[in-house]
């Protein structure tokens, strides 16, 4: 019996561009068959072939060859040394918290998703672990937030749903100066615009069931560790014991949907360049947050840390009544939660992404009942500009 948990095929991809590296994957093929596609390894179990011999395989909460050539592939994409494949964004933000301990204290971005404003308050905080809310856009908030046991910073950029953009270079500089890990969110841009590793980040996280699926069809998270064996083998432990790994079909459609990655990335970002270009000429439409606009304040930061724009545009209306109206009669754009799929979805932040997020923060923030998130899909953009006109002004 072969053993293909260890194959190192994947290091060689190394030289290739990103286009055909999230094609390809980490070993490309499965070694054993030559399958094109990776198989769902849909077992639960696997057969040792003597005593003290193994194919790298034995119990698919340890590891499963599906989910092996996931994390593979995602180390590839962010650069990173390991991947782990969880079975949501909120349980690989869980892992990456279980890293700090209890006394000591996390720095993060202000307007960061309601999910993890849960995770660190309700949940950390009630075994020690102290946390303070900054505008990460801002480096001398962070300065003031620093405390001597502050460990983690953890940022959001660009942030959910403000569209915040933090320096990941200056942020991972300050944050080695204290001795603490910087942890950055990249969901919305993925690798293919945005390489937080190489900017300085110790971690990356993803809620993979954003647009690295991309088809709105499975839950999943991610997280990628830069450089640091002792980090990895601790989110190894994490997941391992808590059984928080992602399934082997789960693990595939995500390895499918990175497949197209690259070019529903480039559609996302044109087509939401265009939708904000015309939000600009509606006289309801009264703020548009969208970090592609020359005149954003972070606009000189993320030309120099990203490729792109990314799909994400919030915006306020002139009343209440605007948004039940809007929310009412889209047709082809979705009234739904989440983002990154090949459809435009859109949110109501204040009771759904951020419904957890308290009132006064919310306010503070901007995230106000005529506040409204759009997820741009990769439809023709001229009928998702005609499908939101009519909602808006009909």
């Amino acid at each position: 019996m072969k053993n293909f948990s260890n194959y190192t095929d994947f290091d060689r991809k190394e030289d290739l561009h990103f286009e055909s590296k999230v094609v390809h994957g980490a070993l490309g093929t499965e070694p054993l068959t030559g399958a094109v596609s990776m198989p769902i390894f849909q077992a639960a179990t696997f057969r040792h072939p003597a005593l003290g011999e193994s194919t790298g395989f034995a119990y698919s909460r340890l590891e499963n060859p599906t989910r092996q050539e996931l994390e593979r592939t995602m180390a590839i994409l962010e650069g990173g040394i390991r991947g782990f494949a969880f079975s949501s964004g909120q349980a690989a933000n869980m892992a990456v918290f279980s890293l700090l301990n209890p006394g000591e204290h996390v720095i993060l971005s202000d307007d960061i998703y309601g999910g993890t404003f849960r995770i660190i308050g309700d949940v950390f905080g009630k075994y020690g672990i102290t946390h303070t809310y900054v505008d990460m856009s801002d480096l001398d908030e962070i300065k003031a937030a620093i405390r001597p046991n502050t460990k983690m910073l953890f940022v959001e950029t660009p942030t959910n749903p403000m569209m915040k953009v933090a320096d990941i270079r200056a942020v991972a500089d300050l944050a080695k100066e204290i001795g603490a890990l910087t942890v950055v969110d990249n969901t919305f841009l993925t690798p293919y615009f945005q390489k937080p590793l190489q900017l300085g980040a110790d971690i990356v996280t993803h809620s993979s069931t954003k647009y690295l699926g991309g088809h709105n069809d499975t839950i999943s998270g991610i997280v990628v560790v830069k450089e640091s064996e002792e980090l990895s083998q601790k989110i190894h432990m994490h997941i391992k014991s808590h059984g928080s790994q992602l399934a082997p079909l789960d693990s595939w459609l995500i390895l499918r949907g990175i497949k197209t990655l690259a070019v529903r990335m480039d559609r996302h970002n044109e087509n939401a360049q265009k939708l904000a270009a015309w939000l600009k000429t509606q006289p309801k439409v009264k703020k548009i947050y969208y970090v592609g606009f020359p005149e954003h304040k972070d606009y000189a930061v993320t030309k120099k840390q990203t490729m792109g724009f990314g799909g994400m545009i919030s915006f306020t209306v002139d009343s209440f009544e605007t948004v039940e109206n809007i929310l009412r009669k889209v047709d082809l754009i979705m009234f739904a939660e989440s983002l990154g799929g090949t459809e435009t979805l859109i949110t109501y932040p204040t009771t759904q992404t951020h419904e957890d997020t308290p009132l006064a923060v919310k306010e503070s923030l901007g995230i106000t009942d005529c506040f409204l998130r759009m997820s741009v899909g990769i439809e023709n953009v001229e009928d998702i500009i005609v499908d939101l006109d009519r909602a808006l002004n009909g």
